[in-house]
């Protein structure tokens, strides 16, 4: 598929997510970017900004499995991945599939599980497969993790650990639409949920085919090396007890061409790097001294580590 093409079915997309989410153009384009990436994405943010309805209407868009979790504190991992259990008919142990056998999955309040629980998500996310008593069972494609929390209310949560936030993409906050937002959304949703009228546009061999078309966007040798020498520079970092690591950089690359490739362009700039940072880096650190602000000191950091570091000026397009 044409990159030309991509943006085209993608900009139908987010016209048709946009019926029920107002103002979030760009956050809409970062979400489907990961997802036709390959990656997952974590909302974070305050309740009411509309993260769980935002999961659905992309959710409905595409013409594929969805299922729901709602995370709680007695979720059993088993209730995600599936169980063996006994068949008296047949006399033989059966297979029934957990919650994560769907091609996307909203995994709501992701942080209300217990860690035990948030495991059962590892394998699944990065290996897009589950293991169950020793058989392993592939996922469907496309395979999709869509998580939502709240970072404010902290009675009855568990910190998503570091081993799962680096399996996340990027992370994403929507923030508070504006006055004028606020008031169309009133009148949208004044009569009837217009959630229920969103029908599918991408059936599930378009999605596959957007997925291989978007790895057809360039990124040059030095381009690569930029990104690099950004993600060592924060595992040196005096203030950094855990930098950047390989996974990390591997996501930003992915996500660089799968951003490119629903804006037209067929090469990654530097410029496009920088703008994708700040979703896809902070998260996987981790900062000295039990800081609160995570968010904002680590990007304090990599703005400072960015000004140190000479990004490239060749020609990027490939030749």
């Amino acid at each position: 598929m044409e990159i030309i093409k991509t943006k085209d079915v993608v900009d139908n997309i987010v016209e048709n997510i946009e019926t029920v989410i107002l103002g979030k153009t760009q956050e809409i384009k970062l979400i489907l970017s990961a997802f036709l990436s390959g990656g997952h994405v974590l909302l974070e943010d305050v309740p009411g900004t509309g993260k769980t309805v935002l999961a659905k209407a992309l959710a409905k868009s595409f013409d594929c499995d969805f299922s729901r979790v709602q995370f709680t504190p007695d979720l059993l991992p088993s209730e995600l991945t599936g169980i063996n259990f006994y068949n008296p008919k047949s006399g033989d142990f059966t297979f029934r599939e957990g919650s994560l056998f769907s091609n996307i999955v909203l995994a709501d309040e992701i942080n209300r599980a217990t860690p035990r629980t948030q495991s059962g998500l590892l394998e699944s996310m990065e290996e897009k497969q589950i293991t169950v008593d020793g058989t392993t069972y592939m996922l469907p494609a496309p395979y999709f993790v869509i998580a939502t929390q709240n970072p404010v209310e902290i009675q009855g949560t568990f910190p998503l650990p570091e081993a799962q936030l680096d399996r996340f993409l990027l992370q994403l906050n929507l923030g508070y639409p504006t006055k004028e937002e606020t008031v169309d959304i009133l009148k949208k949703f004044a009569e009837k949920d217009p959630l229920q009228d969103i029908v599918p546009v991408c059936d599930k061999q378009l999605t596959l085919d957007l997925q291989q078309a978007v790895k057809s966007v360039y990124i040059h040798d030095d381009i690569y090396g930029y990104i690099t020498e950004i993600a060592e520079k924060t595992r040196r970092h005096e203030a950094v007890q855990l930098g950047i690591s390989t996974r990390g950089v591997l996501a930003l690359a992915k996500m660089a061409r799968s951003y490119c490739a629903i804006s037209g362009q067929d090469f990654v700039a530097p410029k496009d790097m920088l703008y994708l940072i700040p979703y896809v880096f902070p998260h996987r650190m981790v900062l000295k001294g039990g800081i609160r602000n995570r968010f904002a000191a680590s990007m304090s950091i990599l703005e400072e580590i960015i000004e140190s570091t000479t990004a490239p000026v060749e020609d990027f397009k490939k030749k």
